[in-house]
């Protein structure tokens, strides 16, 4: 049997966060009332100029360098036609030959191994409107407001070989603007979506494959199941002997399989020229190094730090580096105390889990970075044990209070006074006399029994520590 590869490219399609549009000057916000976010440039009504968005080049030319790309210093704008309702021009502003960043590249890690992905360009250019169709009528509607949106499309090379790996090529992407502030990655609003051009080839050959596009895919979880089945279509198709279609699909959830919506159209099929009402830009180094100023630390750069400086495993690295707010918030609560395994273990166990619960963003966290730093330095301190700081938790989730002021309104301080403890094991061991018989008589489980009764009578304040050393010295006659 013929054993294939899939060769995958991905153009990833990012809204950009600017509060107007990239040629015209009505809003961007989501969610508003149908088409009331249109102007005479995004309607293309006759006379109406297109007026360039500089804040729009800024965020292309940070994304360009976060993903190590080269800047095009001089680059041009140029109309792409086609003709769909939602674009009532009848055709797009886009970039063609000269997009405003070119060559770079992501590092990704699937399954422990990290891959380099070249990224072919990215370029600038407007959004279209939406169609809405009905679930049950034969109209469908236009909303024009989303058309103008500014959009950076990034274009990978075909260097993804599974659906893994365009998942994780995806969500890197997705770190990084979020990271860059200059898109909210709101894949279910259609923020950060991405069609998907998959071809197969005999394993061992160059050439490749005829090249199908998947449209509009809106996330994670869409983009790898669409990939997977995609594969396992052509791989049945070239198996019966037939010839694979280049053409263009749609990803269908309810059935979880693609379906062919056009044929794949060519550049020539466009027919690109430059668009004459807007000048080409002109970026210089001056303009390039201002923005680099500007750039945080990426998402690769914590991940290494927090690897490298903090000694932290890749499982909490992924997690705490996913969101910049979680990385930030990792590294206030280290600065109080810096116990950084304890931490990491705290954040993405009862913090993440609690916020999942309440259905709250890392940016809504109740519990403030220094307040949980406090809280592990009081268990560490064998001020409260981990059971009483679970507790101690639950009260400044709630309430948003300081942990030494729930502990001293509480009274939950832990007991480790050896001499107080000692007196306390002293107690119970005299009041069961036939269970330490049963424990020096081999059944160690009495040990638990014996832990039990001393918690309770602390009312779970005794330092399991300190009681369990105690207790063996005693049990055993030392």
């Amino acid at each position: 049997m013929i054993q294939y590869e899939a060769v995958i490219g991905l153009e990833v399609h990012a809204q950009l966060s600017t509060g107007s549009k990239i040629f015209a000057n009505s809003g961007t916000e989501a969610g508003r009332e149908p088409n009331t976010l249109c102007d005479p440039v995004t309607l293309g009504l006759p006379g109406a100029l297109p007026v360039l968005n500089k804040r729009v080049v800024d965020f292309a030319i940070k994304l360009g360098l976060a993903t190590n790309c080269s800047i095009t210093r001089e680059n041009e704008f140029a109309r792409k036609h086609y003709f769909y309702p939602d674009l009532p021009k009848g055709y797009q502003i886009s970039q063609y030959d000269k997009p405003i960043c070119q060559h770079g590249h992501l590092l990704v890690r699937v399954g422990g191994e990290e891959r380099r992905v070249g990224i072919t360009r990215i370029h600038l250019e407007e959004d279209a409107g939406k169609n809405v169709h009905g679930e049950h009528e034969t109209t469908s509607f236009i909303d024009l407001n989303r058309a103008g949106v500014p959009l950076v499309e990034i274009v990978s090379e075909p260097e993804i070989r599974s659906p893994e790996e365009a998942g994780a090529y995806m969500r890197q992407m997705r770190q990084i603007v979020r990271y860059l502030d200059i898109c909210d990655g709101n894949m279910e609003e259609g923020s950060l979506r991405c069609d998907a051009n998959i071809s197969l080839r005999k394993v061992g050959t160059e050439k490749l494959g005829t090249k199908v596009e998947i449209k509009n895919l809106n996330s994670f979880r869409f983009v790898e199941r669409a990939i997977r089945y995609e594969i396992t279509r052509q791989t049945t198709v070239l198996e019966q002997g037939d010839e694979i279609v280049q053409e263009t699909r749609l990803w269908d959830e309810q059935k979880a399989s693609t379906r062919s919506m056009r044929s794949k159209e060519y550049a020539e099929d466009y027919r690109y020229f430059p668009d004459p009402d807007l000048l080409p830009i002109v970026v210089d180094n001056d303009w390039i190094e201002r923005i680099r100023a500007t750039l945080p630390e990426l998402p690769e750069q914590v991940y290494l730090r927090f690897k490298k400086g903090h000694q932290l495993d890749d499982y909490y690295c992924e997690l705490l580096t996913e969101e910049k707010h979680t990385a930030r918030y990792y590294d206030k609560a280290l600065e109080v105390h810096h116990n950084q395994t304890a931490l990491a273990n705290w954040i993405t166990t009862e913090l993440f889990g609690r916020l999942n619960k309440e259905n709250l963003g890392m940016e809504e966290c109740p519990v403030s970075p220094e307040n949980l730093g406090t809280l592990v330095k009081l268990i560490d301190e064998d001020v409260i044990s981990g059971k009483i700081a679970k507790t101690v938790f639950d009260e400044m989730f709630s309430t948003g209070a300081s942990p030494n002021s729930i502990v001293e309104a509480t009274g939950l301080q832990q007991i480790s006074n050896r001499d107080e403890i000692g007196g306390i094991i002293d107690e119970v061991l005299t009041q069961h006399p036939e269970q330490i018989a049963e424990f020096r008589d081999g059944k160690t489980k009495m040990l638990g029994f014996f832990v039990g009764q001393i918690m309770k009578r602390t009312a779970g304040k005794a330092n399991p520590k300190v009681v369990n050393e105690l207790l063996m010295a005693k049990l055993k006659g030392d």
